[in-house]
C-alpha cells in the first residue's frame, strides 16, 4: 500500500474538490465469456501435436516424444484492486478506468486465449471485502470452464507480497503467493502484506478523507473512489504480532515483513503454496548494492515452496547478469562513484556531468565541488539519483544506469539480484547433509505482471498504452501544476540536493516516466503438463517442468539423455559421473493473423471485446516462425568462499545457429568437461526467434559518438511526450528460456 502523505493532498486537490457526495469501493465486475469451444480447444490440440511430431520426426531418438501437453499460463496478474493499479487507471493518467478481477477472466479465454492464470493483486490493497470478492470472482471464472478434467481455462488464487527495503541488508523484493484450491478451507482468511505496521498513520484524517472524496458530482468519482479506499484501509487494524494466523480476526491487517516471516505464516495455515520471486533486479525498488545473497539461508528460503523464479514480465528481463555495480569500493570501504565504459554509464557520474554544465561560470574549483558533491549525493539517493536535479527529464541523464546489451532489460538493472547471479551463489555456512553448500535451484518462468486486468498480452506487439503497463501525465498542463509535488522543489539550479523520499511515498508511485521506455508486453510461463486439469499444471509447476517466453507461444523440450533413469527433462536434479548429453527441440509461435477469431467474436459482445481486446486478438495461422539460434548458458555455482561469479556464468557457452525451417530446429550437445571438473553444473537453453518488430525493444533509442559514448536518447514516454498511438515498435529476437538441469558428481 502507498498511502496518501500530507504532501499529496494538494496533488488530490487540484484534481477537483467539491461539496458532495462521497466515494465507494469497486465490485468484482461480471465474466461474460463461457468455456470457449470445443472446435477451438481441439485445433489447439491439432497444432501442438503436428508442431512436437515433426521435431520428432527429424532426428529420431531411443526415447519417444513426450505425451505431455505444453500450456501456456500467466502468474502475475493485477486488476484496478491493487493500489498502484487503481491509481494508474485514473484520467490524471490517461487510464481507463476500472479492471475489475471479471476482466481478467475474460481476457484470458477470449484475447488471450490462455489455458491458465493466477491474480495477483498486492495484498496492501485487498480489504477484506476485495479478498472475498477476487476469490469468488475466480470460482465463478472456473465454473464457466467445464469439465474440471479438461477445462478450457484454469484460474489460480493468489496474492503479491511487496516487500521494499531501503538498504540492501533489508531488501527482498517481491513475491508472488499462489494457491491450488478454490475453496474457502483451501485458502487463506486473508492476504499477507510486507507494510511497516505504522505506515497507515501516514495517510489523512478520516474526516479530511470523506471530506476530499465530495467530488463524485463534478465527474470525478474515480478520485472519490480511491480515496474512499485509502479510508478503508486506513481504518483497517494491524493483526496481533505472535499469534497463529489461524487465530487472527478476519478484518485485520497481517504483515510480515521477512520472508521467513511469510514462510512461518504460510506454514501456520498448511496448504500446499507456491511462492515466486519476480521482479528482483528491478532498480526501481532494489536499493542500490541490492543483492540475493540474503535470502540464501535456510531461514530466508522455502525451497519447497519457492522453487520457481520470474525471470522475464511486462517490466523487463531479470535474467542476465552483468560485472558492473553503480558503484565501486576505495580503500577505506567506502562508495565512490565509477568513470563510464562502453557498456554502462553510472547515474552517479552523469549527475556529475550535469553538475559541470550548470556551473560552468563559478570558479572552476568551486564547480569541481559541486560536481562531486552532486556525484555522492546520486549515490546517497539509491533509486531516486534523478531527484538531485528535480527539475530534469529523462534525456538529461542519457542511458545512465542501463543494460546497454541485454535482451528487453528492466530498467536500471541490480545485476547481484539477476537468475544468472542467484544460481551462481553458495552460502557454505549454511550446508546440507552431504556436506554441499546451500544453492538456489529454482525452475525459471516468465509471466505478464500486466496491471490492467490483461493477462498473457505480449501474444501481439501493440497498442502499447493498453497492453503494457507504460502510463503517464496526461497533458502538459497537468505535467506542469504536479510536477512539484512529484519531484521535489528545486532549490538552487547550480547545486545538487538531496533526494527526499521514502521507500513507499505517494509521489514515488506518480513518478513513472524514467521506466517508460523499459515497459513491454508481458511473458508467459509454459508447463508440460499430463493433461488440461487443475492438479496436472500444478503438479508440473512442481516438479518445475516449466519453461518462459516473452510472449510468444514458442514451444521448446529440453531433456538430459542420459539421466541415471534415463531421459529427464528440464528442471530437474541428477547425479551424474559421466559426460552429460542433451536435446533441445523447439519450434516458433504460429504467425499471428489480424484481428480476432470467431470463437472470439461469438464469445463475447462486440462492447466487451473492443474494450478488453482492443481490436486484437490470439489468432495463429498455420505458420510457424523460424528458430534462428539456440544457445546454452552453463553455470557452474562457486565451490569455494568468495569465488568471483564472473567467470562462473558463462553466457552464451555454446550456440547453435538454425536453419530457417518453420518446422524448427533440433540440436544435441555434450559437455566432455563436467566429469574432469569435479564442479556441480547447470546448464539451461535460450531459444531466439527470427527478428520481429516489438514494443520497447529499442529502449531509449540511444545514439552514440565513435567512441561509443551516448549523445542523446529518444525516450518512449508514457505521458503526452510521445503521441498515444506510437507503439515504439523495434526489431528483437523474441525467445524462450528452459529451466536449468542441475547436474552433481556422484559423490
Amino acid at each position: 500500500m502507498v498511502p496518501l502523505p500530507g504532501s499529496a493532498i494538494r496533488l488530490v486537490l487540484v484534481l477537483g474538490l467539491a461539496a458532495t457526495c462521497g466515494g465507494r469501493d469497486q465490485p468484482p465486475g461480471q465474466i461474460e465469456g463461457a468455456r470457449r469451444p470445443e472446435a477451438a480447444l481441439l485445433a489447439a490440440t491439432v497444432a501442438h501435436d503436428a508442431a512436437r511430431d515433426g521435431l520428432w520426426a527429424r532426428v529420431p531418438r531411443t526415447a519417444e516424444a513426450s505425451p505431455k501437453r505444453i500450456l501456456f499460463g500467466d502468474l502475475h496478474v493485477h486488476t484496478t484492486y491493487s493500489v498502484d493499479a487503481f491509481v494508474y487507471a485514473l484520467p490524471f493518467f490517461g487510464g481507463e478506468g476500472a479492471h475489475p478481477p471479471a476482466d481478467a477472466c475474460d481476457f484470458a479465454r477470449y484475447c488471450a486465449a490462455l489455458d491458465f492464470f493466477s491474480l495477483n493483486d498486492h495484498a496492501e490493497g485487498l480489504t477484506p471485502e476485495r479478498w472475498q470478492a477476487t476469490k469468488e470472482s475466480l470460482r465463478q471464472c472456473n465454473a464457466l470452464a467445464g469439465d474440471p478434467n479438461n477445462p478450457d481455462l484454469v484460474a489460480f488464487v493468489g496474492w503479491e507480497w511487496t516487500q521494499v527495503g531501503t538498504t540492501p541488508e533489508t531488501h527482498y523484493g517481491h513475491k508472488n503467493v499462489i494457491f491450488p484450491g478454490l475453496a474457502d478451507n483451501e485458502l487463506p482468511t486473508r492476504p499477507i502484506t510486507s507494510l511497516p505496521p505504522d505506515i497507515m498513520r501516514r495517510a489523512p484524517s478520516p474526516w479530511m478523507l470523506r471530506a476530499l472524496q465530495r467530488i463524485r458530482m463534478l465527474g470525478l468519482g474515480e478520485y472519490a473512489d480511491f480515496l474512499w479506499l485509502v479510508e478503508r484501509l486506513a481504518a483497517l487494524p494491524n493483526c496481533a504480532q505472535g499469534v497463529n494466523t489461524r487465530e487472527l480476526p478476519v478484518d485485520c491487517r497481517e504483515n510480515a515483513s521477512t520472508p521467513r516471516e511469510l514462510f512461518e505464516k504460510l506454514d501456520q495455515w498448511g496448504f500446499d503454496t507456491l511462492v515466486i520471486p519476480h521482479g528482483l533486479s528491478w532498480g526501481i525498488h532494489a536499493p542500490l548494492g541490492a543483492r540475493i545473497d540474503n535470502q540464501l539461508t535456510r531461514e530466508q528460503h522455502d525451497p519447497e515452496r519457492q522453487g520457481l523464479i520470474e525471470i522475464f514480465s511486462g517490466h523487463g528481463n531479470s535474467e542476465e547478469y552483468r560485472p558492473w555495480r553503480g558503484y565501486r569500493v576505495d580503500a577505506d570501504g567506502h562508495r565512490v562513484c565509477p568513470e563510464p565504459t562502453r557498456e554502462y554509464l553510472p547515474c552517479c557520474w552523469r549527475a556529475g556531468e550535469i553538475m559541470r554544465a550548470r556551473c560552468a561560470d563559478l570558479p572552476a574549483a568551486e564547480c569541481e565541488a559541486r560536481v562531486e558533491q552532486a556525484k555522492r549525493l546520486a549515490l546517497e539517493a539509491n533509486v531516486d539519483p534523478h531527484l538531485v536535479f528535480p527539475d530534469t527529464y529523462p534525456e538529461d541523464w542519457l542511458d545512465c544506469d542501463q543494460c546497454r546489451d541485454c535482451f528487453k532489460p528492466a530498467f536500471s538493472p541490480r545485476p547481484r539480484e539477476s537468475a544468472q547471479y542467484s544460481v551462481a551463489i553458495s552460502n557454505f555456512d549454511e550446508p546440507g547433509p552431504d556436506g554441499t553448500p546451500l544453492r538456489f535451484r529454482w525452475g525459471f518462468i516468465s509471466s505478464s505482471d500486466n496491471h490492467r486486468g490483461r493477462p498473457g498480452t505480449g501474444y501481439k506487439q501493440y497498442q502499447r498504452k493498453r497492453m503494457s503497463d507504460a502510463r503517464g501525465v496526461r497533458s502538459p498542463f497537468l505535467d506542469r501544476l504536479t510536477r512539484g509535488s512529484i519531484m521535489g522543489k528545486l532549490k538552487d539550479p547550480q547545486r545538487p540536493q538531496s533526494a527526499e523520499r521514502g521507500p513507499r511515498s505517494f509521489r514515488g508511485l506518480l513518478d513513472v516516466e524514467r521506466g517508460a521506455s523499459f515497459l513491454y508486453p508481458g511473458g508467459l510461463v509454459a508447463v508440460h503438463a499430463s493433461g488440461r486439469s487443475r492438479s496436472a499444471i500444478w503438479g508440473a509447476l512442481k516438479r518445475h517442468e516449466v519453461y518462459g517466453t516473452s510472449g510468444p507461444h514458442i514451444l521448446l523440450w529440453f531433456d538430459l539423455l542420459n539421466g541415471p533413469t534415463g531421459a529427464q527433462p528440464m528442471g530437474s536434479q541428477a547425479a551424474l559421473g559421466e559426460v552429460p548429453r542433451f536435446e533441445v527441440r523447439a519450434a516458433g509461435a504460429l504467425v499471428q493473423r489480424p484481428g480476432c477469431p470467431d470463437q472470439s467474436l461469438q464469445g463475447l459482445s462486440p462492447q466487451r471485446l473492443e474494450r478488453l481486446c482492443r481490436g486484437e486478438c490470439y489468432h495463429p495461422s498455420d505458420e510457424r516462425h523460424p528458430i534462428a539460434a539456440i544457445e546454452v548458458i552453463r553455470i557452474r555455482p562457486q565451490r569455494v568462499r568468495g569465488e568471483s561469479v564472473d567467470a562462473l556464468i558463462e553466457d552464451p557457452w555454446r550456440r547453435f545457429e538454425c536453419e530457417p525451417d518453420p518446422a524448427g530446429c533440433v540440436v544435441q550437445f555434450d559437455d566432455p568437461d563436467y566429469p574432469a571438473s569435479g564442479r556441480d553444473t547447470l546448464y539451461y537453453v535460450r531459444v531466439l526467434q527470427q527478428e520481429t518488430l516489438a514494443i520497447n525493444a529499442a529502449n531509449y533509442r540511444t545514439e552514440f559518438d565513435a567512441q561509443g559514448q551516448p549523445l542523446r536518447i529518444s525516450p518512449c514516454h508514457g505521458n503526452y511526450r510521445t503521441p498515444f498511438d506510437e507503439d515504439c515498435l523495434a526489431p528483437t529476437q523474441e525467445r524462450a528460456w528452459s529451466s536449468p538441469i542441475y547436474l552433481n558428481p556422484v559423490r
